[in-house]
């Protein structure tokens, strides 16, 4: 199977598993990611969801460009291509739980797309990055160029746009494409599911209503906040605190 789920305790991981076309995405694969997005949110024991491919060659090439030359005078099948895309893209960015890419060789295009859609990304040192529509003739879809502006700021997201460069991992970290520098993950994934998962959904609810232009309070908000007072994470996260022992949540 080209993309799967496989749970281990508290993480979820998503696995891209195309290795002979380097992850590249198809259309069948960008139908898949929603609902496996969807079974790992509802799984009460899920924390934390890693996107990273199978095995050890690329994060994922991008879109399947073999696929969009084959189909390229079918209407009908790009614009069900360009839906199935923007669908996957808005689910993963917008999935309850906290989401981690975990990039390790090359993660171009459509495959940087969906490291942007998640909330943090790791590289390794031989990560690579990069968005090439201008070599193809192509143009990045708005959904994914915001997520990169939102990242990295306009003139850094026009720099990669128009030059469709490759970064490295030292580079991407220094512009903000990426949080963090490593050969793993675990402690990063092992902290956000030892800490309140409440706390993290409603963060995460917060911030993609900023960057998605909200800037006061609305009733929502509101009730998300004074809700945590009469949580049971809070009853633990303050109990253990006055006991100075580790919080159980």
């Amino acid at each position: 199977m080209t993309l799967r789920l496989e749970t281990d305790g508290a993480t979820a991981h998503l696995l891209i598993d195309r290795a002979d076309k380097r992850n590249a995405f198809n259309q069948a694969m960008w139908l898949m990611l929603p609902g496996l997005v969807a079974q790992a949110v509802a799984d009460p024991a899920v924390r934390v969801i890693v996107l990273r491919a199978a095995g050890d060659g690329a994060f994922c090439a991008g879109a399947d460009i073999g696929e969009m030359m084959a189909n390229r005078d079918n209407a009908e099948w790009l614009a069900a291509n360009q839906a199935a895309i923007n669908a996957a893209q808005y689910e993963l960015t917008r999935a309850a739980k906290p989401t981690i890419a975990f990039i390790d060789g090359d993660c171009i295009g459509g495959g940087c797309g969906l490291a942007l859609a998640c909330d943090i990304r790791v590289a390794t040192p031989r990560a690579r990055l990069g968005i090439t529509p201008a070599k193809l003739g192509l143009v990045y879809p708005l959904h994914d160029t915001k997520l990169l502006i939102d990242l990295v700021g306009p003139g850094q997201a026009r720099r990669i746009l128009y030059t469709g460069a490759l970064l490295d991992a030292a580079e991407a970290l220094r512009i903000g494409l990426v949080e963090q520098l490593g050969a793993d993950a675990e402690d990063l994934i092992a902290t956000i599911a030892g800490n309140s998962s409440f706390c993290a959904s409603g963060t995460k609810q917060f911030v993609r209503r900023v960057l998605d232009g909200q800037t006061d309070d609305d009733a929502d908000t509101l009730a998300t906040f004074a809700a945590a007072f009469s949580g049971a994470d809070f009853h633990e996260g303050a109990s253990a605190f006055l006991a100075k022992r580790k919080p159980q949540f």
